[in-house]
């Protein structure tokens, strides 16, 4: 056996003599390595001190949304997603954002309307720590049940709503894993 130290990571590889003990070392050396594997994804995300509340908070004073608020607010980029069939919204989305206590935005879900008078819509897909309806509650004591899932799908989610001075916060549990937080949706007054 010979032993390969890879630096990038700082492990020491053991590899079986042979070709295929080198195809199968040289594959995990690439697998480690940025930009080549899905492994490396939290190092893509855009790191922020801000807590989910601080974000919440502050996405909340942006209304009515516009890419560049949204861009400023949460310090990433947004990028517009191709959707020719819808004539009446253009949409955005961003990498992840990773807050603070391992709480992170797998995506943020920007809608502007293309004419016309309209405050946007916005959700922001959860990942990371899980964030229980009881930790929500103590923020927002007034949430009310305002979706239910209809048994087509594990995705479908029971959102919890309160109404805020500028519209209606919404939180999403899906189905498939009813205790943690899946979505957040800001649908501000019209």
């Amino acid at each position: 056996m010979t032993e390969i130290q890879d630096t990038h990571s700082k492990t020491t590889l053991t590899k079986r003599a042979g070709a295929r003990g080198c195809f199968v070392c040289l594959a995990v050396v690439l697998l480690a390595m940025p930009g080549l594997s899905h492994a490396d994804e939290k190092a893509t995300t855009t790191p922020t001190n801000m807590s989910l509340w601080q974000a919440i908070d502050t996405l909340s004073q942006q209304i009515p949304f516009s890419k560049q608020k949204v861009e400023t607010a949460l310090a990433t980029p947004l990028s517009e997603v191709d959707n020719n069939s819808n004539k009446l919204f253009r949409f955005f989305k961003s990498p992840p954002i990773r807050l603070a206590e391992g709480i992170v935005i797998s995506n943020v879900d920007l809608r502007i309307k293309r004419e016309g008078s309209h405050p946007g819509f916005l959700v922001l897909e959860m990942d990371g720590a899980c964030l229980t309806l009881e930790q929500i509650r103590e923020r927002y004591s007034e949430l009310q049940i305002t979706q239910l899932p209809r048994g087509r799908s594990l995705e479908e989610e029971t959102s919890h709503s309160q109404l805020l001075p500028w519209g209606k916060l919404s939180f999403g549990f899906k189905e498939k894993n009813p205790k943690c937080l899946a979505s957040i949706a800001f649908e501000p007054k019209k």
